[in-house]
């Protein structure tokens, strides 16, 4: 679903979009990526005019907040997301049991504390937030927003 919607944006506003997924692991997931090389790949996709960051990375959102023109909050249930995942399946490469570490990561999304990578991270970076922002919780509401771009 978030992939969907940042590359659904992309095409309507002819801007490059990349994945925080592609930024933060090694391919194939073999890894996290050294901190200093996604830092700079970061740097590197928000220096453009116009560009589209999608993920859940709140350390790398801290690099690019100030350049944030517009802030799209994806606040799906637990269940929605999920089950995203599931229909996705694993992508970039990754084993089943990398998948499997990923769903239990997301089951926990609401439980960690203390967390940019956590709902409790993601409503603080949307508070802090104000200019231009929108808060999604479904798939028709992702529509109309995708309609009135």
């Amino acid at each position: 679903m978030v992939k969907l919607l940042a590359e659904q944006l992309g095409e309507k506003l002819a801007a490059p979009v990349t994945h925080l997924d592609d930024l933060h692991w090694l391919p194939n997931f073999v890894g996290e990526r050294p901190r200093h090389g996604r830092d700079q790949l970061v740097a590197e996709a928000a220096d453009g005019r116009s560009w589209i960051i999608e993920g859940i990375y709140g350390s790398i959102l801290k690099q690019v907040f100030s350049r944030v023109t517009t802030l799209i909050w994806l606040d799906v249930s637990d269940d929605e997301c999920i089950s995203n995942l599931v229909q996705r399946g694993q992508t970039g490469g990754g084993t089943a049991e990398q998948f499997g570490e990923l769903l239990d990561y997301t089951r926990g999304y609401h439980l960690r504390r203390n967390h940019l990578n956590s709902f409790d991270g993601h409503h603080w970076f949307f508070e802090q937030y104000s200019p231009q922002k929108f808060r999604l919780s479904s798939r028709p509401e992702m529509a109309t927003f995708l309609a009135t771009v």
